[in-house]
């Protein structure tokens, strides 16, 4: 069997500095090169003749030498001169600082050239053209694949040296997929699609080897969360909660009537905790949707059935939020909340710890500190966490595992960063997903605005008038670089402006990411309390405390800014009461640009939102974070592939409802390809 994890040193054309290179690109063994996959193709197979070319194409012509090469020199530039011709016009080839071509051509002898065509003054010209002798295909006369690369590194090169590679491994590459999946989804085999997807006959044959390389992707991933899931079905039994108290006794507690969206998750959530089944569920809902108000029906569930619930914020002062919210409803049921956070007393920390142990705390709410080892529940019976794009898949399993005698809690994660449904079958394919796609009807529709920077003055105008009336306003600043410095510097400087030349009568402050997070949480304290007109900030406002008087949100730079980040920022405001507005300031005129703020300044609907955001920008921004361990997708395109990623979940379901250990042989390739690509999470994935 072929070694594919052997490094690319071996490969035949890949000399010390080549390896240097390679390895720039990511490749350092055998099968990184091999999947390393063209970003595009050329087609350089069908030859046109001089007449047939249009001025600006870029085309293949078959052409005689009829002169020697001519060098002239302009200042620092050389330049280089062939004359050529072919049975309907001659032409002009031409080429810039190539000193060595002197030796390539000789008058008479046939040659392919490909490049761009320009017909200027009654002559035709090639400039910079890629050329073989006539009978060889190296740069001409098929279709050319073009790579990404690095510096001194050129496609010729790396073309050579992949094709050494196919031509060591192709017929020898193990099967990934059984043969019943190949024959039914009428797909290529392993060999022929890597092959292919690099040197295709034909363009149309580049589309067949890629649906095999895709559909395999996202098998693979769809089958590793899943199995993922399985095991949490099939072999970890979760808590059969009780049955006597129901969630629709306690929802008619609260003082607003829910949404259909959030009694439909409340059903959702109250069969799961009634079944023997481990609930391993994702609540998805869009900023304002309710989602804390579920948590708290499914925490009451919980302790009136006799367990313990652990919230897990992102933030203490969202912790500290939770806090006050279910003290307000639970208290006068004699059910007793605490709060964990880094920051309190050593004394108040052991006290809690110890009633927690003896089951005298029914719900511990708080941050990371509720991962900490010497954290012990009597009786664990339900999670939240809350925010989960800003927790790892480890750290929401660690606290899952915290429950006693054996027991696994039931597990509920939230989340305010919608997304399309299909894209959180990817991310999140080893939870149950309900979503709240409705907002309160009280709800006002925040106002948005797209501006650029020559509106300053009026947008400074409309802050003071709200300020005046008693309102208060955020104003956020991208990271400008990818350094805490910059983003520390460019806050700051904003918040030294506003402060003494345009708003010296207001009182004016900031917080950025490299603040200690006591210092944050006062500082989001100041500004609850109306301590606080205008808040100037970096993102870290984005899981932020509710604020209700605040109404205003002005973003700088918002080009910079993904949709989905947007409206996320956009959520701290229209909180309370009054009728709030988002004041986009955005530079440059690209069509992208003007689609994305015109977008947010349509509707407020976080999945419309969402799905235009992929739409116009392409999956990598949902895949940023990895929130799973997920191994990056090379040919696959969620957006693009839709109808391949189904037909790969069906068959995973299919799979997995038969063999969902991937014991049977025919699956063998399948589990190894799992071990192997997420090795990094495999922990969490029990195949064994």
């Amino acid at each position: 069997m072929i070694d594919l994890k052997k490094d690319v040193k071996y490969v035949k054309g890949v000399g010390p500095n080549r390896v240097q290179l390679l390895n720039k690109l990511g490749i350092f063994t055998l099968e990184d090169l091999i999947t390393y996959y063209p970003r595009t193709y050329e087609d350089r197979s069908k030859p046109k003749s001089l007449l047939e070319c249009i001025d600006g194409e870029e085309a293949l012509i078959e052409v005689i030498a009829i002169s020697k090469m001519i060098e002239s020199k302009f200042s620092r530039k050389t330049m280089q001169k062939i004359m050529i011709r072919d049975n309907t016009s001659s032409a002009e080839a031409i080429w810039f600082n190539q000193t060595y071509l002197k030796s390539k051509f000789t008058v008479g002898k046939k040659y392919r050239m490909y490049g761009k065509i320009e017909k200027k003054y009654g002559k035709i010209i090639i400039a910079s053209p890629v050329f073989d002798e006539y009978g060889s295909t190296q740069n001409t006369g098929r279709i050319i694949p073009i790579y990404p690369l690095t510096y001194q590194l050129s496609q010729n090169t790396l073309r050579k040296i992949i094709e050494n590679a196919m031509n060591e491994v192709y017929g020898n590459l193990p099967e990934t997929l059984p043969q019943y999946i190949i024959k039914t989804n009428r797909i290529l085999g392993i060999n022929d699609a890597i092959k292919t997807i690099h040197f295709p006959q034909e363009l149309k044959d580049f589309k067949i080897a890629r649906k095999r390389l895709v559909f395999e992707e996202l098998l693979i991933t769809q089958l590793s969360l899943m199995s993922l899931k399985n095991r949490d079905v099939l072999e970890e039994k979760g808590i059969k909660f009780s049955s006597e108290y129901k969630i629709e006794d306690f929802v008619k507690r609260f003082p607003f009537q829910l949404t259909n969206a959030q009694l439909r998750v409340l059903r959702e959530i109250e069969k799961d905790m009634e079944s023997e089944k481990m609930m391993n569920r994702l609540l998805q809902g869009d900023v304002g949707s309710g989602k804390t108000a579920v948590a708290m029906s499914a925490a009451y569930k919980a302790v009136k059935s006799g367990y313990q619930a652990a919230i897990m914020a992102p933030t203490a002062i969202l912790a500290t939020q939770h806090l006050e919210n279910f003290d307000k409803m639970l208290t006068e049921l004699g059910i007793k909340s605490a709060l964990l956070i880094s920051g309190i007393t050593k004394k108040k920390k052991e006290e809690i710890l110890k009633k927690l142990k003896d089951g005298e705390i029914d719900i511990l709410i708080g941050t990371h500190a509720l991962l900490e080892d010497n954290v012990e529940f009597k009786n664990l019976g339900l999670v939240v966490t809350d925010e989960q794009h800003r927790f790892g898949v480890r750290q929401r399993n660690k606290i899952a595992k915290k429950g006693s005698n054996g027991q696994n809690p039931d597990v509920l994660v939230m989340s305010a960063t919608p997304i399309p449904r299909t894209l959180a079958l990817i991310l999140y394919g080893d939870l149950d997903i309900s979503i709240i796609d409705e907002l309160p009807p009280n709800r006002k529709k925040i106002e948005t605005f797209a501006v650029t920077k020559r509106m300053q003055e009026r947008v400074d105008n409309f802050i003071e008038k709200q300020i005046k009336e008693g309102r208060q306003a955020y104003i956020v600043c991208p990271l400008v670089e990818e350094s805490e410095e910059s983003d520390l510097k460019s806050v700051v400087e904003l918040a030294k402006k506003y402060q003494t030349e345009i708003f010296p009568q207001y009182k004016v402050s900031y917080l950025h990411g490299k603040m200690k997070a006591k210092e944050k949480d006062e500082i989001m304290l100041q500004f609850k309390n109306h301590e606080i007109d205008i808040l100037i900030s970096t993102t870290v406002i984005e899981v932020g405390v509710d604020v209700p008087n605040s109404n205003i949100m002005v973003i700088e730079d918002a080009q910079r800014f993904g949709l989905a980040q947007l409206h996320q920022l956009r959520g701290r405001v229209g909180r309370g009461e009054y009728q709030s507005y988002c004041i986009l300031k955005y530079e440059g005129n690209g069509e992208n640009i003007k689609k994305r703020m015109k977008v947010m300044c349509e509707t407020n609907d976080g999945f419309k939102i969402s799905e235009k955001d992929l739409e116009i920008r392409g999956p990598g921004e949902f895949f940023g974070t990895r929130q799973h361990g997920l191994p990056e997708l090379k040919v696959a395109n969620i957006f693009k592939h839709m109808k391949i990623l189904k037909l790969a979940q069906q068959e995973a379901r299919y799979i997995i409802g038969l063999d969902y250990k991937l014991q049977n042989n025919e699956n063998k390739m399948l589990k190894r390809e799992i071990m192997t690509k997420f090795e990094h999470s495999i922990k969490e994935i029990s195949l064994n």
